[in-house]
């Protein structure tokens, strides 16, 4: 996974409520995983975990308003 693609697939969640509402049932970072890669974004859920410390706070409240519960990624 590149730091693109993460940002990327940030930037189409804000964008699409639909992906917001799946990103709000995925149970761990496998599930976002699986809908990235069906939204066509390649990332990994290794490193899902290992860029969550370095995306801002700023940027996970701008995903679905905030509503989405990152700990399990951590």
């Amino acid at each position: 996974m590149s730091e693109e693609q993460l940002k990327a697939f940030l930037e189409a969640v804000k964008a699409d409520a639909g992906l917001q509402e799946k990103l709000k049932a995925a149970g761990d970072a496998d599930a976002v995983v699986e809908i990235a890669k069906a939204a066509g974004f390649a990332i990994s859920a290794e490193e899902l975990k290992k860029s969550q410390a370095e995306i801002s706070e700023e940027e996970l409240e701008g995903v679905a308003g905030g509503q989405i519960d990152w700990e399990w990624l951590g």
